[in-house]
């Protein structure tokens, strides 16, 4: 339009509207680092989650929410109430009879006060006692009718919502006719589903003629079982929350209220139901207290949202294998937590969207897990830890472009630091000083002028690190290290020596090739037992199949050998101390490898006597080393050496 002048200036009013919730890198680096320090990789997936990206909103503070909220509907009253209620009713019919038979002379009076005083002290036994019982007074009539109305009309309405007058309904001879005409269609409808017969046509017509019943509109019969067997099964719960004297009360006047046609009706349907939804809880009790007595209705609520919180809660939890945020139903969630909690649970499944879509994690049937493309973030990650904890030596900084300095010339140069040994690249170097100082005999040289030749050796090497899984190594702290030092080593192998062939060997009662994937979602062995033998033997089968590689072997272990294979049957054998057999067994496996001409090095973790005499033998014996770095320095000391040995014997 003529005349409008609009402004465009930066956003000021708040967080960027436009942004992604979270930050996605950012939550993979921090599941990283909880990896690297020690953590489970599915529990920090899962954590990530629970805790929420940022600290805050996430699967755990809903869970709390949902759990406060459990705990009040517990404290909401007393699930007696209506027995209790149906009690004072009837003490308050029996007192206005009695009031009623004292003005009255004659023997019918005499004999009805008889009937009252012999009555059972059980309250259901008495009313339906009383089923056939002359009353003298209308108003003890009218009394004792509201106990069987009032029940009637609380079982009716918890069961069929639609029924919005259910004191009219129960009372009224017509609406129980229509009623049980529903229910026996209703049964009728549910049998033919049970038996597999296509019931399309009959839910509409069913629907049709008795729609008004069900406000929530189901549109299958599937939606419908749903809706009525919650009801259902939230009426057995209750039943089963009562002490056996307040079941049995409670049953005998929910007969005598419903009257036969229709409790028979109710009981099939219960039937119906239970088989339909057997993974419902129609089982459970629970210990609902409070002062306030609750109606039937009221009861049989108050535990419908119990049950719906705990299924919620076991959604929220992520326990079970293979679990996903897709398990979490969002309406459910606005309904008990409210829309912010909804929106909360919306966030993370855009977040778990966008970890997916963006290649960051993947799912298999346990649950997510991080992809190639995050344990190559990850990886890198701990090598960068790695090298910024390197000191200064007499072969300078070990930064990684120094890799590989005797070899070939790969073309391209770089600024000369402080420990490089590659030849200086002359040209260059000239070059630079000119350009900074300008033409002139003679040039003169700055130490930020010398660039030197980049190289890359063209001799691989097969390398295998050896890790020790057992129990001992979490337990003791020395987890988190011994996974970033070996996903350090993977990366810098494959990013800067791709032409090294690395296996990574775990051990603990038995040994196992492990991927980078396996090695980051690894967990402790649990059993007893420190399978060096067999790791050593894995170790001799990946050097054999590069037989032209530099063989490189490192061991980072924190006990000494208690397990080996039987050389019968191949099954590891634990015992400890350790058995002269196994010990036997490992030495073999170590000298096989010295024969290969192998470089065996051995990272001692902790200061067991035991391991120490162990590890400096085996040192000796194959002509190789033995360290014992401090955690905080195991991986500069494996890299290092990794970086030492590849130059090779041969």
């Amino acid at each position: 339009m003529a005349g409008n002048r609009f402004r465009y200036g930066q956003w000021r009013g708040g967080p960027d509207p436009l942004a992604p919730p979270y930050d996605v890198r950012a939550a993979v680096d921090a599941v990283g680092a909880e990896v690297l320090n020690g953590g489970s990789l599915r529990e920090a997936l899962r954590d990530l989650l629970r805790r929420g990206p940022d600290g805050r909103g996430g699967l755990a503070d809903l869970a709390a929410r949902a759990r406060r909220m459990r705990r009040e509907a517990l404290r909401r009253g007393d699930l007696d109430g209506t027995v209790t209620r149906a009690q004072a009713l009837l003490d308050q019919a029996l007192a206005a009879e009695r009031d009623e038979l004292r003005r009255r002379d004659g023997d019918d009076a005499r004999f009805a006060e008889a009937v009252l005083d012999n009555l059972p002290r059980s309250t259901a036994r008495a009313v339906s006692e009383l089923a056939g019982y002359d009353w003298a007074s209308a108003e003890a009539r009218q009394t004792y009718q509201r106990i069987l109305d009032g029940l009637r009309g609380e079982v009716l309405e918890q069961r069929f919502a639609g029924l919005r007058d259910a004191a009219r309904a129960a009372a009224d001879p017509e609406a129980q006719r229509q009623l049980a005409e529903m229910m026996t269609d209703l049964n009728d409808l549910l049998a033919r589903h049970a038996r597999s017969e296509d019931t399309t046509d009959a839910f509409a017509e069913f629907m049709r003629r008795h729609g008004r019943f069900f406000p929530e509109h189901p549109r299958t019969v599937e939606e419908l079982i749903d809706v009525l067997a919650r009801r259902a099964a939230a009426g057995e719960r209750l039943m089963r929350s009562l002490s056996d004297r307040q079941r049995e009360e409670l049953a005998g006047l929910m007969r005598q209220s419903l009257g036969d046609r229709l409790a028979g009706e109710l009981s099939q349907l219960d039937d119906h139901l239970r088989s339909l939804r057997p993974d419902l809880n129609w089982q459970r009790g629970e210990r609902v207290r409070g002062d306030q007595p609750l109606g039937y209705g009221e009861a049989a609520g108050a535990l419908d949202e119990i049950a719906e919180l705990d299924e919620l809660l076991d959604s929220l939890d992520q326990d079970q294998a293979g679990a996903t945020l897709d398990d979490v139903d969002v309406d459910t969630v606005a309904r008990t937590l409210g829309r912010d909690a909804a929106d909360e649970v919306r966030r993370l499944r855009d977040l778990e969207g966008e970890l997916r879509r963006q290649g960051w994690v993947d799912r298999d049937a346990d649950g997510l897990t991080l992809s190639p493309k995050a344990l190559r973030r990850l990886a890198g990650t701990a090598l960068r830890r790695v090298f910024a904890d390197l000191t200064a030596g007499p072969r300078g900084q070990h930064d990684l472009r120094t890799a590989g300095a005797a070899g070939e010339v790969s073309g391209s140069s770089r600024q000369w630091e402080y420990g490089d040994e590659q030849p200086l690249d002359v040209v260059r170097t000239l070059t630079r000083a000119v350009r900074r100082a300008g033409p002139g005999v003679p040039v003169p040289l700055a130490v930020e002028d010398f660039e030197v030749v980049e190289t890359e050796r063209r001799a691989s090497a097969a390398v295998v690190l050896c890790v020790d899984l057992s129990y001992s190594m979490i337990s003791q702290g020395r987890w988190g290290p011994m996974k970033q030092t070996a996903l350090a080593l993977s990366h810098l192998m494959a990013t800067r020596f791709p032409q090294d062939a690395l296996q990574i060997v775990g051990f603990g009662r038995e040994a196992m090739p492990l991927t980078q994937q396996e090695l980051a979602a690894a967990e402790p062995d649990m059993q007893q037992g420190t399978n060096l033998q067999h790791a050593l033997r894995l170790a001799g089968r990946h050097l054999r199949r590069h037989p032209g590689a530099e063989p490189v072997v490192l061991v980072v272990t924190d006990g000494e050998p208690t397990a080996h294979l039987d050389p019968e049957d191949g099954e590891a054998y634990f015992h400890w101390p350790p058995l002269p057999e196994t010990i036997e067994a490992t030495i073999r496996e170590v000298d096989r490898l010295t024969r290969y001409g192998a470089t065996l090095n051995l990272f001692m973790l902790g200061d067991d006597p035991g391991l120490r005499r162990f590890v400096d033998a085996v040192a000796r014996r194959s002509k190789g080393r033995m360290f014992t770095p401090d955690l905080g320095d195991l991986g500069e000391y494996v890299v290092s050496d990794y970086l030492r040995a590849r130059h090779g014997r041969r």
